[in-house]
């Protein structure tokens, strides 16, 4: 590639560049004086000497306009004839200095961190360094400043046309006490789906094709929680093994589409395709929530890249060290975005608001979120960022999701976050995996996973659906693999087995991995619905991770962030397997339960108090042998646990003020090995009960409808779970 001389402009010429506005940063287009078509460019660089905006042609050639118009501290300019789609990027002048924090290098092009489209890829060769990565003493390596361009070898913003603007009026708003959580994975969940176009598996429009929204209805979920879509980077270590980074987890432009989902084209189509996406999923019923990465970037350490934030404002934007030479690392990622800046909660709430608003989105998880959290050095739920967003008009509004914790000292904050919030609850996840594996002592734990952990989200007026309650996630194993492995299996990653957790709390039931033995296979199957009707019956927000519901293997790797290929994309013929087929209805099935039945999905939590006239606690706990618990039953070691929830004046009201009042249900799980036997209660719990789930059948395609009399011993099978309708009055079929 070459490159243009700076331009030099003749007296007498109308200037290159225009004043311009230093609102709103980054590049919008529009008519400037005298309605001259052009873009006003605007760029926070707090601590720079000077600032060089760069456009490039098609052949890759630049043009370099200095702003001479620095407006408190934001340097800005209005360039004429300057179109949609014009490539774009920075060059920051300052000092280098990294002893102090300093790492302002203008031979390294920078992106726009509030760039709406971004065209390329990045190729972290040498050149993309502000220091020079081949210094023969590396432990002084960061410190050597590198003179080549980068241009080459990096990605360009692409001014983006605003005419293309949200117009989509039907969110489905769906309150958090009804919400059904689906994580999955933008490329991964279309790339083989036979129903989709091949040219749009793996994209947006993918993920916006009918038949990719037929499986979301038919299984009822009511929103998507999409792995992050921000432009990322992929780590140079993984590149040198020939992998990417496939989750996402590395971000550099949080206002651009990752532009390798896009089905239309990489010079701003990605975002109407984006768009088009969100519509049609809201058109379906379904909400979108972006998992999104403020915690740091992907410039990592002192020793990484220099591609955006590094170049514009290392000190300002970064925490650092003592050492300023070194970064604060929050994240285990090398460094932590500084929220406690203006400008960097400016960049962060800014972005926020821009996917609400002009892209349509219904809400966000927060990676790592208690790093946000932090003030000056500790966990803070004071703090200018949860501030922030509690009193901003358009954020406060929204779904909000913390995943409540970093790696750093004090970062765990499971059920500290204040009420707007709701977390990823890791205990519900744990407590739930050991009963089924039988590693818990006694049920006590269990018992406040099932009804809303109020002994994390009482307070505050925080209620049930703060616990986002999940079992599997993208991090760990999927839920098939959860029941066939005992250890990870992780050597396609490269990294010798030492990657992802060896806290995966799974078993395997008798084979490591695949088996043909079918003793094993039925096994894992009741296992898997266990695990599923559990998550489901709970009272929580649930949360599904794609694919689970059809048996998805990884091959027993737990953190398959870098295998972009058939290990992590969702295997759609599994569900032409009669027994996967199965899991799938089993799942839908339970999901349209607790869409009718409001006693399900509370909103407010148990209170234990009898209510009505039949004197009957909202919430009643039995034995295993259909007795009511008793202190001393809760920490006696048991296996099994009923749970009796009654229906009947729950404390809600409809839209119309009405009171709400739903069926009854007798909820039993049985974690132990053998068959237990449970006695039905009479009055005034019962006096007839219909069998509705026995995860004990393979066949889960309709209910057992079975009916059954007070006084009745119910068999437990092994490793089961039965739910059953309490009916007040007598039925003339009953039969035991």
């Amino acid at each position: 590639m070459t490159q243009a001389p700076a331009r030099t402009n003749d007296p007498t010429d109308p200037p290159a560049v225009w004043p311009g506005s230093p609102q709103p940063l980054g590049a919008r287009h529009h008519l400037g004086p005298d309605r001259t078509p052009g873009t006003n460019f605007a760029l926070w660089a707090g601590g720079a000497e000077a600032v060089d905006l760069c456009l490039f042609d098609d052949d890759g050639r630049e043009t370099r306009h200095r702003l001479a118009e620095p407006t408190h501290e934001i340097w800005h300019g209005f360039v004429p004839g300057v179109r949609p789609g014009q490539r774009y990027g920075y060059r920051v002048h300052g000092r280098w200095d990294p002893w102090t924090g300093a790492r302002w290098n203008p031979a390294k092009l920078l992106l726009d961190p509030y760039a709406r489209a971004v065209d390329g890829e990045f190729v972290l060769t040498p050149e993309v360094y502000g220091h020079v990565r081949d210094w023969p003493q590396q432990d002084l390596a960061d410190t050597v400043r590198d003179e080549r361009d980068s241009a080459p070898h990096v990605p360009k913003g692409v001014v983006v046309d605003d005419r293309d603007s949200w117009t989509d009026d039907r969110r489905p708003k769906t309150p958090w006490a009804d919400t059904v959580l689906y994580e999955l994975h933008v490329r991964g969940f279309t790339k083989r789906h036979p129903g989709v176009p091949e040219e749009l598996r793996g994209t947006y429009a993918g993920l916006g094709h009918p038949a990719a929204l037929d499986h979301l209805t038919g299984l009822g979920v009511t929103a998507v929680e999409l792995l992050p879509v921000h432009q990322f980077a992929h780590e140079d270590h993984l590149l040198r093994r020939g992998l990417r980074n496939y989750w996402g987890y590395n971000s550099v432009g949080w206002f651009a589409p990752h532009a390798a989902y896009s089905a239309s084209g990489t010079r701003g189509q990605q975002v109407g395709e984006f768009k088009r996406m969100v519509q049609a999923l809201h058109g379906a019923g379904i909400e979108v929530i972006l998992d999104v990465v403020y915690n740091h970037t992907a410039e990592a350490d002192e020793r990484g890249p220099t591609l955006s934030l590094r170049g514009i404002d290392n000190r300002a934007y970064y925490r650092l060290a003592d050492d300023a030479r070194r970064y604060t690392d929050y994240t285990g990622c090398g460094n932590t975005l500084h929220v406690v800046r203006p400008h960097t909660l400016r960049l962060i709430t800014d972005s926020l608001r821009y996917w609400v608003q002009e892209m349509g989105v219904d809400g966000f998880r927060f990676d790592l979120a208690a790093a946000l959290a932090r003030s000056l050095h500790d966990v803070d739920m004071l703090s200018p960022f949860l501030a922030v967003i509690a009193q901003d008009p358009v954020l406060r509004r929204v779904k909000l999701i913390a995943e409540p914790w970093d790696v750093g000292a004090g970062g765990y904050q499971v059920g500290a976050f204040p009420p707007l919030w709701t977390e990823w609850n890791d205990r519900y996840r744990d407590t739930v995996r050991d009963f089924w594996r039988g590693a818990l002592p006694d049920v006590r734990d269990l018992g406040h996973r099932l009804s809303g952990s109020s002994d994390l989200y009482a307070w505050g007026g925080r209620r049930p659906y703060a616990s986002v309650n999940y079992v599997t996630a993208h991090d760990g194993f999927t839920l098939r693999d959860l029941v066939s492995y005992d250890r990870k299996h992780n050597e396609a990653n490269g990294e010798d087995d030492r990657d992802g957790t060896d806290d995966n709390r799974s078993c395997n039931h008798g084979a490591e991995g695949d088996t043909h033995d079918p003793e094993i296979l039925a096994l894992r199957r009741r296992q898997l619905r266990n695990l599923l009707t559990t998550l489901l019956l709970s009272t929580g927000v649930p949360m599904l991770t794609a694919g689970d519901e059809a048996g998805r293997t990884q091959g027993g790797n737990n953190n398959a962030y870098c295998q972009d290929d058939e290990t992590s994309w969702t295997d759609w013929s599994l569900l032409d397997d009669p027994g996967w087929r199965a899991l799938y209805e089993l799942t839908a099935r339970l999901l349209r339960l607790r869409r009718d039945h409001p006693v399900l999905r509370r909103k407010a939590f148990f209170s234990g108090r009898p209510h009505g006239p039949e004197g009957v606690r909202d919430l009643t706990w039995f034995t295993g042998y259909g007795e009511e618990m008793t202190e001393a039953d809760w920490f006696a070691p048991s296996a099994t646990l009923g749970m009796y929830l009654h229906g009947r004046d729950l404390p809600q009201r409809d839209a119309k003020g009405r009171p709400v009042s739903d069926d009854s249900f007798l909820w039993l799980l049985h974690a132990g090995t053998a068959t237990g036997a449970f006695r039905l209660p009479g009055p005034p719990w019962g006096a007839v009960y219909e069998l509705l789930v026995d995860t004990a059948r393979e066949d889960q395609a309709e209910p057992p409808g079975t009916l059954l009399r007070p006084g009745d011993k119910l068999p437990l099978p092994p490793r089961s779970v039965q739910l059953l309708r309490a009916r007040p009055q007598q039925a003339r079929d009953v039969r035991s």
